[in-house]
């Protein structure tokens, strides 16, 4: 029979239990690093994903922007800078396929992240003011064609998405182009509506709703077929500029060492975010196409794109981007 004292060391059990796990992944709240400024599609994405995974995490996952140098002042940081606990993650897109192809950087996002998993692939709308002269992509040209260097396009920096989007239209249609960078696509805005820049080749999940409101007009997008959501806005393909296609990819990344218990846990937290009504939702109104969630995956479909975007710059398709 037991003791009055072993009864009393059996009560005292459960109460440990509770505190050991409180102590696993994550006890803090986790840093989701933007490296673009607030207003834009990866910022918007990120702040329908982050309460998503604070449920799963029991923590709350914070949305922080750092800015810069075409997303990689942000990636840099998360890269070298913050701890390899699993405590900082780091939004992504296809800057870190095109950085290592065609810019020297501070660090290298191939060796020095580790892909924890997808969020999707976006098209691109190009979009200019609604009381512009270009009335559609052919307009672009012809008026590139006419000036060659004046016709001018904005981006959310150099060696992003949209900055290679434009690049990728000069190269596809044989015209010389006007790229001016800014510290995020949502600083665009105000200078495209007022005629100051030509045009915006923008990811559909801030462009939309632009487009919808009325304060831009879309001449085009980046996509093969044209979009359920905009079906009387054709392809850029459709209009002349011959086989043209170009997507933006977002996904999560951790620093590289980032020990097995956290990047499971994120890695987990991330896919059931990914799977709720409220990011579906989201996602449909983007267009956006579905890429790996789970790291594997991910990380397969992160270094294919790498390898692309080399091939890019060996046959000369795509210039180095110096600056």
């Amino acid at each position: 029979m037991l003791s009055r004292r072993s009864l009393s060391r059996l009560a005292l059990i459960p109460l440990a239990t509770p505190r050991i796990a409180r102590a696993s992944f994550p006890d803090r709240p986790v840093t989701m690093v933007v490296p673009y400024a607030p207003g834009g599609s990866a910022d918007v994405m990120a702040r329908v994903i982050a309460p998503e995974m604070s449920r799963v995490l029991g923590q709350n996952v914070v949305v922080e922007q750092r800015p810069g140098a075409g997303g990689h002042v942000g990636g840099a940081y998360v890269a070298t800078t913050a701890r390899a606990d699993g405590y900082t993650i780091l939004l992504g897109s296809v800057a870190k396929s095109i950085g290592p192809a065609l810019q020297t950087l501070n660090y290298d996002p191939v060796t020095e992240l580790a892909p924890l998993g997808g969020i999707g692939t976006v098209p691109m709308m190009m979009i200019v003011s609604p009381v512009s002269p270009l009335r559609s992509v052919q307009d672009v040209i012809a008026a590139a064609r006419a000036r060659p260097g004046e016709i001018s396009y904005g981006s959310s920096g150099i060696g992003t998405g949209s900055h290679m989007a434009g690049e990728l239209l000069a190269a596809a249609s044989d015209t010389r182009l006007l790229h001016v960078p800014y510290r995020g696509s949502g600083a665009v805005y105000p200078d495209l509506i007022a005629q100051r820049i030509s045009f915006l080749l923008d990811a559909m999940g801030s462009a939309a709703g632009q487009a919808r409101a009325g304060a831009v007009r879309a001449l085009g997008v980046s996509s093969a077929e044209r979009l359920a959501a905009f079906p009387d806005v054709p392809t850029i393909a459709e209009q002349g500029v011959r086989d043209y296609e170009f997507s933006l990819w977002l996904g999560f990344f951790v620093r590289s060492g980032t020990p097995a218990e956290a990047f499971s846990r994120l890695e987990e937290a991330n896919r059931l975010a990914m799977a709720t009504p409220v990011v579906q939702e989201r996602l449909l109104q983007t267009a956006a196409m579905p890429i790996p969630t789970d790291a594997a995956g991910f990380r397969t479909y992160f270094r294919t794109d790498v390898a692309r975007w080399a091939e890019l710059a060996r046959s000369g398709r795509v210039a180095r981007i110096e600056g």
